[in-house]
């Protein structure tokens, strides 16, 4: 069958949904385009389906329908005179700012509160394999461990590049621990250095994903702020 709709113009969101940033994108895309001409976004998130008419009828853009097509959707979006400003709305991501909340819990624990998610965090200097709660420690390695994944799956994503499985495993020590839980009367209770790899299982081209694989550790806000006072060491191991 011949394709309905054509577009003056194509961005690809991936696997990107309307709350992670494809918006922005799809109004960059949209920014140099002339009244009336259309914008095809390539998807392969299914939220989009439902997310995307309703944001087009709330800045007043016009959504003419969508085309399935192997392996992603193909949204079309008609340019109105009526468009939010790119500009304003890319300064308010500039100045989103993160918040959480801590309540003291009973015991050496404590509940994070983190948007519509809590949970419960424990003391940083306890070695056992079972514990009631993890460390704020285990969750820092989590937090760069999740930021490395999913920035790998997003950009490949973004750049039609298929990764069927993506894993990172971290370690990380303190310079001194015995200091940190007040053993010592001197030291640095910071961490020391972080050590890990990526597993990445893809059929695509190494070269091509160790390309990807360096942007995301440059547009990685978790990793450059740590490697600014922490040595890490991150080696990816890529596999058919």
């Amino acid at each position: 069958m011949g394709a309905q709709f054509w577009g003056d113009a194509i961005c690809d969101g991936g696997d990107l949904d309307c709350g992670s940033g494809l918006l922005l994108i799809i109004k960059k895309a949209m920014d140099p385009l002339v009244e009336g001409q259309i914008l095809e976004i390539r998807s392969r998130e299914v939220s989009v389906g439902e997310d995307l008419p309703a944001w087009c009828r709330m800045v007043g853009q016009e959504f003419l329908g969508l085309e399935k097509n192997n392996g992603y959707t193909a949204y079309f979006v008609k340019k109105q005179a009526v468009q939010a400003n790119l500009r304003e709305e890319l300064e308010a991501a500039r100045g989103y700012r993160w918040s959480v909340r801590v309540r003291g819990l009973n015991g050496l624990t404590a509940q994070a509160y983190a948007r519509n998610h809590s949970l419960m965090v424990g003391q940083a200097a306890d070695f056992g394999a079972s514990v009631e709660a993890p460390s704020g420690v285990d969750l820092l390695l989590a937090s760069l461990g999740s930021d490395l994944v999913v920035g790998l799956k997003a950009a490949a994503s973004q750049a039609q590049i298929e990764l069927d499985e993506v894993e990172c495993s971290l370690r990380a020590n303190l310079v001194n621990v015995l200091f940190h839980m007040g053993l010592e009367s001197d030291g640095d209770p910071s961490v020391e250095q972080i050590g890990g790899v990526i597993y990445v299982a893809t059929t695509e081209d190494e070269e091509t994903v160790k390309l990807i694989w360096q942007q995301v550790l440059k547009r990685s806000p978790l990793y450059q702020t740590l490697k600014r006072g922490t040595k890490i060491d991150l080696r990816i191991e890529i596999t058919l």
